[in-house]
């Protein structure tokens, strides 16, 4: 594998770290953020670190043969641990039992990261093997057991993942499931790399060559893995974001109708502060919630709870459940109000209104006014009210 399959993927998860770095630094304490955080710049390490072109430059400059080696092997153990600390994070539990979890995670592969630098500090290893050093020195004291370990390691971290994932997503629904799968399928990847791996160390060990199986077929299967990991642990939160974007969207729309009409009997229409149109799709449904609502006050001496009353109870009669037939209700209310404020433009009856009287809100919550719009859009009831004489109201009558 050149360069750029090492280079590509460190880019993309330093990239990745330093849009979540902002958020981190907010929230520190999140246990769940600090596990993410850590797991893409440790991924971007191993990454960079594992790229021939960074390995040779590595021993270059710190003049001892192989340094690489051991260097990433420790980062591939720490992101062996990184892996299984997020899963618990994510999966939650009581935090005592997460946090103690966390601290053996950590402390096993500490001792794994030490164990490793030792036992290439006690080998020797004096010729440089940028692609084949795993094969090349199987048989080398020390170094080999350094070689055994980390691949021990990462073998232990793989096989308790594809348990976790694969337990925890028998357990739950939705795009959680779909990505703990995926998950799954990656660490399948990264346990047939280790097969490979270890495959072509055995047959040294066993005075036979499969070195081809360490040096082109596992990092392929390395790479992969890696990749279809990270689509995993990110798919759950885009497609929930997404979602979460598309139903703030939906609402923003749905509340359209009624919102419009509003707008043609608003005094505070010209003088209203307005939002960029880039602005997030949440902040955008709550203005255009705060706008209706601010019209509807302005609406009330015009409510006619008799129009309410009526248009329930032909709602009723044709079958619509009770949160249907209130909206019908509330926006043939609301239709007549518009009607009637509309022919009062000096706002005379807004003196005649008793000031004590609490205000009639329609709708309720942010569902209720998408109900209230989509029957001011839909409604044959509706309709009919802007009708004269429909339901029994008179053109320009006002309670």
């Amino acid at each position: 594998m050149e360069g750029s399959s090492y280079y590509v993927p460190a880019v993309a998860m330093a990239v990745a770290f330093t849009v979540k770095a902002p958020t981190l630094l907010r929230a520190w304490r999140d246990p769940l953020l600090r596990s993410v955080c850590v797991l893409l710049a440790l991924a971007g390490t191993v990454f960079f670190f594992a790229a021939p072109p960074t390995i040779v430059e590595v021993n270059r400059i710190t003049g001892v043969a192989n340094i690489s080696a051991p260097i990433v092997y420790c980062l591939l153990s720490a992101f062996s641990a990184s892996s299984l600390v997020l899963v618990v994070n994510w999966r939650g539990g009581p935090p005592e039992f997460t946090r103690r979890l966390t601290r053996r995670v950590n402390a096993g592969y500490g001792v794994v990261i030490v164990a490793l630098v030792v036992l290439f500090a006690l080998g020797d290893a004096p010729e440089q093997r940028v692609r084949d050093l795993d094969t090349y020195y199987a048989n080398t004291p020390f170094v080999r057991e350094m070689i055994a370990l980390y691949l021990a390691a990462l073998t232990v971290a793989a096989v308790a993942m594809v348990v976790l994932c694969w337990r925890w997503g028998l357990e739950v629904r939705g795009w959680l499931r779909a990505g703990l799968l995926v998950i799954v399928a990656g660490y399948l990847c990264n346990l047939a790399y280790l097969t490979a791996k270890f495959t072509a160390v055995i047959a040294r060990w066993s005075g036979g060559d499969l070195d081809g199986l360490s040096t082109y077929t596992a990092p392929a299967l390395a790479s992969a893995g890696a990749q279809i990991s990270a689509v995993g642990f990110c798919l759950p939160l885009a497609c929930r974001r997404l979602g979460d974007s598309w139903r703030a969207w939906s609402a923003y729309h749905r509340l359209g109708p009624l919102w419009r009409e509003l707008q043609t009997v608003s005094p505070h229409r010209d003088r209203a502060v307005r939002i960029a149109w880039w602005s997030p799709a949440e902040l955008q449904v709550t203005q255009r919630e705060s706008d209706i609502h601010d019209g509807m006050l302005g609406l009330h001496p015009y409510f006619d709870p008799g129009v309410r009353a009526r248009a329930h109870d032909a709602a009723t009669e044709q079958g619509l459940d009770t949160a249907e037939a209130r909206a019908v209700a509330d926006a043939a209310m609301i239709a007549t109000a518009i009607r009637a404020r509309a022919a009062d433009p000096e706002g005379r009856h807004l003196d005649t209104t008793d000031p004590r009287t609490p205000p009639y809100t329609p709708g309720e919550g942010p569902r209720g006014l998408v109900r209230v719009s989509m029957a001011l859009r839909d409604s044959p009831i509706v309709a009919a009210t802007r009708v004269p004489a429909a339901l029994g109201q008179r053109e320009g009558d006002v309670v």
